[in-house]
């Protein structure tokens, strides 16, 4: 683990992750209202999403952009930034950061600098899409985006042709049929479950079974989608 002279004379820096509305405001906690007016700076994906949320909070900090383009230079200055005393807090454009958002590099940095790292829970994609799905989710694999080409999707649902484990994806409107035509071949006949707009005014949940697919009069390909597909049952595991 490096030094860092900062953290071990006691300064009192701290680094919380935070878990922010995926689409509706009302979401979010007290304790995370809090953390954010504490904070001396927050890290954001988007500037432009994170001033609307401290618009409307009435909240107004320093902000530094952190997302997937962030060079571990950057990563390394807004660390020692944080090692010089201030409490920061990470912010994505909605849900949890460092799940399948920024936030990890940084993250790693701040562990390695003996600084505090906390996180507060709140508003996830990925279990708000397996409680509207009604499916039995006592284990369960979030697998994100997948490959973009047809052999990688395949590729990476293989594992769970028989397995017991409900799974969970992020996809784009336009490439939602795809995925599911492809997920048919590969895991047979499955339910799952779109969950399209979650929280939002527009929110949709369809559920269905592998192979039918959603036509555009039952299911808006607009907006943002996870899909969740049910594992093998115990009485299909054993045929």
């Amino acid at each position: 683990m490096r030094n860092s002279p900062e953290a071990d004379d006691g300064v009192n820096s701290k680094l919380t992750l935070v878990a922010t509305p995926i689409g509706n405001l009302g979401d979010l906690s007290v304790r995370t209202i809090q953390e954010l007016k504490q904070a001396d700076v927050w890290f954001v994906e988007d500037t432009r999403i994170s001033g609307k949320l401290g618009s409307h909070l009435g909240i107004k900090k320093p902000m530094r952009v952190l997302n997937e383009h962030s060079s571990q230079h950057i990563v390394e200055r807004y660390a020692a930034e944080i090692a010089s005393g201030k409490k920061a807090v990470i912010l994505t454009d909605g849900g949890a950061p460092v799940v399948s958002d920024p936030g990890t590099q940084l993250t790693e940095e701040c562990y390695e600098l003996g600084i505090e790292v906390d996180a507060i829970p709140g508003p996830s994609a990925v279990i708000n899409a397996l409680m509207l799905s009604g499916f039995f989710a006592q284990r369960f694999a979030f697998l994100g985006f997948l490959g973009r080409k047809p052999g990688a999707i395949k590729g990476e649902l293989e594992p769970y042709a028989d397995s017991p484990f409900t799974l969970v994806l992020f996809e784009s409107p336009h490439r939602v049929d795809a995925l599911l035509r492809l997920a048919h071949e590969v895991l047979g006949e499955r339910r799952y479950a779109i969950c399209r707009e979650m929280t939002k005014a527009h929110q949709q949940v369809v559920r269905d079974k592998l192979p039918s697919v959603p036509d555009d009069s039952t299911m808006l390909r607009r907006g943002e989608f996870t899909v969740v597909i049910e594992g093998r049952r115990r009485g299909e595991l054993s045929e």
